[in-house]
């Protein structure tokens, strides 16, 4: 069967500060991340929230494919606000709560101006 249509995008960004209780994130505008309106796509968003916010629950571990601890991504409550067609976004995460068992981290998306693009909440757990 032939595809009717073909989409491919790259997804990438930079980590810009790494502390304990804070990783800060900037991710530019390409077009592998834009929605068919130009602006960038929902899902492209949440997953710079939330490997953003992985990073933070990561500390200065490496992740490495099916390693134990990994803080899988349990419940995501995204809010997406505003958007932008160029530049690039900003996510800082911080922690709402360390916990033994689930931690939740909340990631907020910034653009041009310092401009609210969205504000996420993730709930993790630590892979066995």
């Amino acid at each position: 069967m032939e595809d009717l249509l073909k989409i491919e995008g790259k997804i990438e960004f930079d980590v810009v500060e790494h502390v304990p209780e804070r990783v800060v994130s900037e991710m530019p505008i390409q077009p592998g991340v834009k929605n068919p309106y130009g602006v960038v796509h929902a899902g492209a968003i949440l997953w710079f929230a939330d490997v953003t916010a992985s990073i933070l629950l990561l500390g200065s571990s490496q992740p490495t494919e099916g390693m134990a601890g990994f803080p899988l991504a349990i419940t995501l409550n995204a809010n997406f606000i505003s958007n932008q067609k160029e530049g690039k976004l900003r996510a800082v995460a911080t922690f709402v709560k360390k916990g033994k068992k689930i931690n939740i981290v909340r990631t907020i998306i910034t653009g041009a101006d310092d401009r609210l693009i969205a504000d996420v909440t993730t709930n993790h757990v630590s892979a066995k």
